[in-house]
């Protein structure tokens, strides 16, 4: 089979950043599916581990970690789906991604795809939308109520990205909180309304653009900027006893001791935890088929972007460079493999 892979570099257009490779197709055993892909999304974490974030890349490297497609084959322990249905999923950040004509992939990490969706949309919503349920209720605690949270408030730094989008629209639909977003472009703060945020203001005047809405704090902080540039920001506006959770790693130090006389919680979400360190897999699985279901009744959706076209090594190059240059609104996708 046909796949990208790359052998890491800090610029994409560098040898071997990004490159068509031949694969044996392998079969499944235990957990596992075999997927034929039909589409997949870029994510900032792609570029990341291209860059080296996870350390040197050894040998060459699949990336992608957002892909719907059909079941063409299953592992012995599989009980839950059949060739031939189709599914969607985000997978593991240790194993071989999404960026190839077909892939393996843990059964527990997986649901059926929305069936009232394009197989597009339906690909931009795995990731985010595991990043935004898993920091919103495990990390924020917040209950999965309409009712709850009526007189509280949260705010969403780097609202238009593809979790911040998520992250609105969840808490617009599952809790009664205020949701108040952050963007500095005109076209991202519409976005940000799109998505049903209460309200939107610019982060680069965080601390003086929220005490012109009347408040002085918030309860809680969904941050999904480097945390670096916010940390201050986040410490003067979030209430005592508040919680934060952040999703951007930072190469700036932090004050720690800034958030303690608050006594205000700080927690990190990573969506690829569960599956890296076996705790809970089946929980993704699981957040995947709620997600489905609110896509389904229309009391969410998709956040594409854009679709760049075919999956190929100049059109990744280029959702590479999108994603880099920092003014991606929504998610952008690649269709399958010609």
């Amino acid at each position: 089979m046909k796949a990208i892979a790359t052998k890491g570099a800090s610029d994409v257009r560098a040898t071997g950043a990004l490159e068509l490779i031949e694969l044996d197709i392998e079969e499944p055993h235990g957990h596992d599916l075999r997927v034929r892909i039909e589409a997949i999304a870029v994510n900032p974490v792609d570029t990341k581990v291209r860059a080296g974030a996870l350390g040197p890349l050894d040998d060459a490297r699949i990336l992608g970690w957002d892909a719907v497609g059909r079941i063409e084959a299953i592992g012995e322990r599989v009980t839950d789906f059949a060739v031939g249905e189709r599914v969607y999923y985000a997978g593991q950040v240790d194993r071989p991604g999404c960026n190839a004509e077909q892939q393996l992939v843990d059964s527990r990490l997986v649901a059926y795809a929305p069936r009232s969706l394009e197989i597009e949309e339906s690909a931009a919503m795995p990731l985010t939308g595991l990043t935004a349920w898993e920091g919103l209720f495990d990390q924020l605690r917040l209950a999965v109520d309409p009712k709850a949270h009526g007189d509280e408030t949260l705010l969403v730094i780097n609202g238009a990205g593809g979790v911040g989008s998520t992250v609105i629209q969840l808490a617009r639909q599952l809790t009664g909180l205020t949701v108040i977003a952050t963007a500095s472009r005109p076209q991202s703060a519409e976005w940000c309304r799109e998505m049903g945020a209460h309200e939107v203001i610019n982060h680069h005047e965080l601390v003086s653009e929220l005490h012109a809405t009347g408040r002085q704090t918030v309860d809680y902080i969904f941050n999904c900027h480097d945390i670096g540039v916010h940390w201050e920001n986040m410490a003067t506006l979030i209430r005592p006893l508040g919680r934060i959770v952040a999703i951007a790693e930072t190469a700036q130090q932090v004050d720690l001791n800034a958030l303690q006389s608050k006594a205000v919680s700080f927690s990190w979400e990573f969506m690829f935890a569960r599956a890296l360190h076996g705790y809970h897999p089946e929980r993704q699985g699981e957040i995947l088929a709620e997600l489905a279901t609110l896509l389904d009744e229309g009391r969410i959706r998709s956040i594409l972007g854009e679709v760049i076209g075919p999956l190929d090594v100049d059109h990744l190059t280029r959702a590479h460079e999108q994603l880099e240059a920092g003014h991606t609104t929504g998610k952008l996708v690649l269709t399958a493999m010609r």
